[in-house]
C-alpha cells in the first residue's frame, strides 16, 4: 500500500485563484503543494500513488451543508441512507455533508444524534456531520448539548418534509439568544403558506389543473420574504449568527450584505435547483422539481444568480432531498417535496464557466474560484469545519479532480440515488468528476465506476 498520494499535472483552484502545482498528501492530509520538482525529492524513497491530473482542475472537496439523507440511524428509509447517498455524493465531487434533522426519529435529542453519528461512521463514504433540529419542546436540552458535538441548530420557521415546525415566539426568542452555534432557518411564513394552500385545494384540488406549477402559488415570494426579513431582525436584536436556507426570491436579497463571511452575522445559501430550473419548467418536470421553498420565475433565477456573484449569497448547497418516484408521481397535494441532486450539483455549477457558451466567454479565472469560494471554502468558515475546504499544507486530504471540457450525460443506470432518479436525466454537462479524494482516501474513481 503506497504511504503517500502524488498529484500532478492539474491547475489548483483555491484561494481566489488558479495555480499550477501539484499536491502531496500522506497519513490523510495534505503534506505539500508545490512544483513537480520540489515533490519528487520529497517521493524519494517512499511508495508512492501517483494521479496525473493533466487537462483537469483540482479542487477542495465540495462541502455541501444542506443535506436529507433520510436515515435516521438504520438505514431503513426507503428514499436514502448514508451509504447510498454518500456513494452519489462521492461521485459528484462532495467529500463532506451536513445533514438535516428532519429524519425518523428527529435529530432533535442527543440519544437521536449519536445514533446517526454511529451509523454514518460505519457505511458513509464521506465526512458527515449533522445539525440538531429544534422544536418548541426540546429548546432547554437542545441548549445543554455542546457545541462541538454538532453542526448547526435547524430552525424551521415554515412546515417541510417531516414536520418540525418552531412557531413559538417566547421560544425562538430564547433559542436566537442564548444557542452557542450557527442557526440555519428554513424561512416561509406558516400563517401565509397555509392561507394560499387551502385556497388553492378550495378551486384546484382534484381537477385537472391540480398541477406542480401552484406550488409558488401556495410557497410564495411573500410568504418567503416575511419569514426572511422576521428571523433577520430577531438575529440583529441577539446579535445571532444566522444562516438562511435556500433563498428562492429576488426580494429576499434585499436584507442581506455582501461583507466577506467573517464580517457577517447573517449569511446565506442557494441550491443549484435555484438557479438552474424556473417557474416555466414545472410543464415539463411537474412535482419532480416540486422543493420548499419553491422554485420561482426566471427575474428570481437570474437575481439569485446576481447575488451569488455580488456576494449577497455565500454558500451553494445541495438541499439533496429524495423521495421514491412513485411517490412523487402521485398528484400535486400528495407528492413530497424534494429533489435529489448531490450527485450532478458539482457539474451543474461548472456549466456557468464549461458550457459551449461558457466557454467562448473565457470565464473560467473569474467564475471557477467564485464556485470553489461558494462550494468549499465558506461552508468551512461558517460551520467551523477545521482545516477542511482549502487546498493547503497541514489540511484534510479531501480533493475533487475534475475534467472540463467534456460532454456527461446524465442517465438513470449511472445515478446512485437509492430513490433512482432525477430531474435532471437526459441533460448533458460539460465536466466530469474523475477522481474524489476523502483524507487521503481515494472514495470515487470514474475509470473504476
Amino acid at each position: 500500500m503506497a504511504d503517500a498520494i502524488y498529484i500532478s499535472g492539474g491547475t489548483l483552484v483555491g484561494d481566489g485563484k488558479l495555480t499550477a502545482a501539484s499536491l502531496l498528501v500522506s497519513d490523510g492530509t495534505i503534506e505539500a503543494v508545490d512544483d513537480d520538482a520540489s515533490l519528487k525529492k520529497r517521493c524519494a524513497g517512499r511508495t508512492v500513488q501517483y494521479i496525473d491530473a493533466t487537462g483537469c482542475y483540482v479542487l477542495p472537496g465540495v462541502i455541501d451543508s444542506h443535506v436529507h439523507f433520510r436515515d435516521g440511524g438504520d438505514g431503513s428509509n426507503a428514499a436514502g441512507s448514508f451509504e447510498s447517498e454518500s456513494r452519489a455524493a462521492a461521485a459528484g465531487g462532495v467529500t463532506t455533508v451536513i445533514d438535516m434533522p428532519n429524519t425518523t426519529p428527529p435529530t432533535t435529542s442527543l440519544e437521536a444524534l449519536q445514533a446517526k453519528e454511529e451509523a454514518a461512521a460505519r457505511h458513509s463514504l464521506v465526512n458527515t456531520r449533522f445539525m440538531l433540529g429544534a422544536t418548541k419542546d426540546n429548546i432547554d436540552q437542545l441548549l445543554k448539548i455542546p457545541p462541538d458535538r454538532y453542526a448547526a441548530i435547524k430552525v424551521f420557521l415554515g412546515s417541510s418534509t417531516g414536520n418540525l415546525l418552531l412557531d413559538d415566539a417566547k421560544q425562538l426568542d430564547r433559542l436566537f439568544a442564548e444557542a452557542g452555534k450557527v442557526i440555519v432557518a428554513h424561512c416561509e411564513d406558516e400563517a401565509i403558506v397555509r392561507a394560499n394552500l387551502a385556497l388553492m385545494k378550495a378551486e384546484f384540488g382534484g381537477t385537472a389543473e391540480e398541477k406542480a406549477s401552484l406550488h409558488p402559488k401556495i410557497r410564495t415570494r411573500e410568504a418567503c420574504y416575511v419569514s426572511t426579513y422576521k428571523a433577520i431582525e430577531r438575529a440583529r436584536k441577539y446579535n445571532t449568527r444566522l444562516h438562511i436556507a435556500h433563498l428562492s426570491t429576488a426580494t429576499e436579497l434585499s436584507l442581506l450584505s455582501n461583507q466577506g463571511v467573517g464580517e457577517k452575522r447573517v449569511t446565506a445559501e442557494v441550491t443549484p435547483n435555484h438557479l438552474w430550473f424556473d417557474d416555466r419548467d414545472y410543464e415539463q418536470y411537474g412535482n419532480k422539481i416540486k422543493c420548499n421553498p419553491a422554485i420561482k420565475t426566471a427575474d428570481d433565477r437570474v437575481a439569485l444568480w446576481a447575488g451569488l456573484y455580488d456576494g449577497l449569497i455565500d454558500t451553494i448547497a445541495t438541499d439533496h432531498a429524495p423521495h421514491p418516484l412513485e411517490a412523487k408521481e402521485r398528484r400535486y397535494f400528495d407528492a413530497p417535496s424534494g429533489i435529489p441532486s448531490i450527485q450532478h450539483s458539482l457539474p451543474m455549477m461548472l456549466d456557468v464557466v464549461f458550457s459551449p457558451t461558457a466557454a467562448a466567454a473565457n470565464v473560467v479565472a473569474e467564475w471557477l474560484p467564485l464556485i470553489v469560494e461558494k462550494m468549499c471554502h465558506n461552508p468551512a468558515l461558517i460551520f467551523g469545519l477545521e482545516r477542511r475546504g482549502f487546498l493547503r499544507e497541514g489540511y484534510h486530504a479531501d480533493i475533487t479532480i475534475v475534467r472540463p471540457n467534456v460532454e456527461n450525460v446524465v442517465r438513470r443506470e449511472d445515478l446512485h440515488y437509492r430513490c433512482g432518479w432525477s430531474p435532471l436525466e437526459g441533460m448533458t454537462f460539460h465536466s466530469r468528476v474523475e477522481k474524489t479524494i476523502v483524507g487521503g482516501k481515494v472514495v470515487y474513481d470514474n475509470l473504476e465506476s
